[in-house]
């Protein structure tokens, strides 16, 4: 089958046909690096669907295109739906199209709603990159697979229609009904996705049993695990605005309140360098913790020096493995992102900036409400603002929040990936919950009421959203496998 895979093996039962219906057996053989071809994943990386800029939304759409044709010839019926227009870099631009497909209509079985996202982060050489960002390199020492969107989220989209394909090839019935939701938006809010969605809950996606997101990753290098938790996310800008254009230090250093003085005072209250976020009554909004809860933290496979090898660093702010899971899981983290407006190119400039913008963003936890959230920043902000008598202004925005997400690790749906993932890679997983966000799970949980999962293929160290994004071979393949053996442990344990 195309797509990545070697002809002649089947990618998600192994090479022995008696295999085909025994799951238990996928894990003990995988094609070997050599003679490794993945055609289809190399054009889907090279496409640089990046949405978060307006220049580059006519590539967000080729991709999509390119999806859309792609789910088609596995024997999807597909359509595209327009979300409208959007204001990006100070112009109107159309939103990417959602695409979405529909495999098997048989009322006996189980309907399985898939989602994946088709657009990327952006990346450049200079960022720091070995190879060439949006070109798909096989780095054969290593066995990694390099190239922005490799692991978010083109491989894992790929390991979908390498399933259908492997069925397609040996004539093969998928034990399930799929449904397929690919959005173009994901790395900038998910824009129009939700009322897309509840929109369209009684039509497109009527009769869906459950939800499989592959979208996030192991907890560590090691060992598989199944995610049954994300951060939700209040994006915010701080903008200070002082004269009405950029002076020279020169000759008016001394003289005037400087817009970049008052963010970085600003800035400085929102979080201290031991990672407590310093706004008051924020953490009044979190679930206390249990003993309970506290052991499943200390019971998972994990070593700070994951996070180590991750970073390149030893920069943790604590060293218990329990604290640090813990901080990515189930607190809320602020992070400071970046200052628009300042001169940050090389060499030396004695600019004063006439007006910046600083970007920062919490990530939340059950039960915080964005709204709430929202409100204890913009009051300390204005008290911390007013403390300044400053003569400049200040204006704080909010960008696309998102609520946090746990689910029910008892319904099949779990029991189903738990199993799928011990079939294939001969432990079982530990059941995480993920200290990123993914806008669309708590919409696709309330509005269509069913059990959502993430089935992570890549690991901790891919580097999704930094320089050098990878995904290691071996994780394309088995993590192939995995999709589609989990399709068929859905249908045993649904029907049980």
């Amino acid at each position: 089958a195309r797509g990545g895979l070697r002809p002649g093996l089947d990618p998600v039962y192994g090479p022995d046909p008696q295999c085909r219906a025994g799951a238990e057996h996928h894990h003990r053989r995988a094609p070997a690096a050599a003679g490794f071809h993945h055609p289809q994943l190399a054009e889907a990386v090279e496409i640089p669907s990046v949405s978060g800029d307006a220049s580059f939304r006519a590539e967000v759409y080729k991709m999509g295109a390119w999806l859309k044709n792609k789910i088609a010839e596995v024997g999807c019926d597909v359509s595209s739906h327009d979300l409208g227009m959007q204001t990006l870099d100070g112009q109107e631009v159309q939103l990417p199209p959602v695409i979405v497909g529909e495999y098997g209509r048989d009322p006996s079985k189980k309907t399985v709603l898939v989602y994946g996202h088709y657009d990327v982060q952006p990346a450049l050489k200079s960022d720091g990159w070995g190879t060439e960002p949006f070109e798909l390199v096989h780095d054969t020492p290593t066995d990694r697979l390099i190239g922005r969107g490799s692991t978010d989220d083109k491989g894992p989209i790929m390991g979908w229609i390498n399933v259908l394909e492997a069925h397609k090839a040996l004539g093969l019935d998928v034990p399930v009904n799929l449904k397929f939701c690919f959005e173009g938006m994901e790395e900038s809010g998910s824009v129009g996705l939700d009322e897309f969605v509840v929109e369209h809950k009684d039509k497109l996606f009527q009769h869906i049993d459950a939800v499989c997101i592959s979208d996030n990753y192991w907890l560590g290098t090691k060992k598989p695990c199944v995610t049954h938790g994300l951060r939700g996310v209040a994006y915010y800008k701080l903008t200070i605005s002082g004269p009405a254009h950029d002076l020279h230090s020169g000759v008016f250093g001394g003289m005037m309140h400087e817009p970049m003085t008052d963010l970085v005072q600003i800035m400085s209250t929102l979080v201290s360098p031991q990672a407590k976020i310093l706004i008051p009554g924020l953490y009044d909004q979190v679930a206390p913790l249990t003993d309970e809860e506290r052991q499943v933290y200390e019971d998972m496979e994990f070593e700070v020096a994951d996070v180590d090898q991750c970073t390149g660093s030893s920069t943790t702010v604590s060293d218990s493995k329990t604290d640090v899971l813990m901080g990515r899981m189930r607190y809320p983290s602020l992070s400071l992102h970046g200052i628009e407006g300042a001169f940050a190119e090389p060499g030396s400039k004695t600019v004063i900036p006439h007006k910046v913008t600083g970007k920062f963003s919490i990530r939340l936890v059950p039960d915080m409400d964005p709204a709430k959230v929202t409100d204890a920043v913009q009051k300390h902000i204005e008290a911390e603002f007013a403390k300044l008598k400053t003569k400049n202004t200040m204006h704080l925005e909010e960008d696309h929040p998102g609520k946090p997400w746990v689910a029910d690790t008892k319904h099949w749906n779990y029991e189903a990936a738990i199993a799928a993932t011990e079939a294939v890679y001969g432990v079982r997983p530990d059941l995480t919950r993920e200290g990123g966000s993914i806008p669309i799970t708590l919409t696709f949980a309330d509005a269509l009421n069913a059990n959502v999962l993430l089935l992570p293929m890549g690991r901790s160290d891919d580097g999704a959203h930094s320089t050098n994004e990878k995904l290691d071979l071996s994780n394309y393949i088995k993590g192939t496998q995995l999709l589609g053996t989990y399709l068929y442990k859905v249908a045993s344990a649904a029907a049980s």
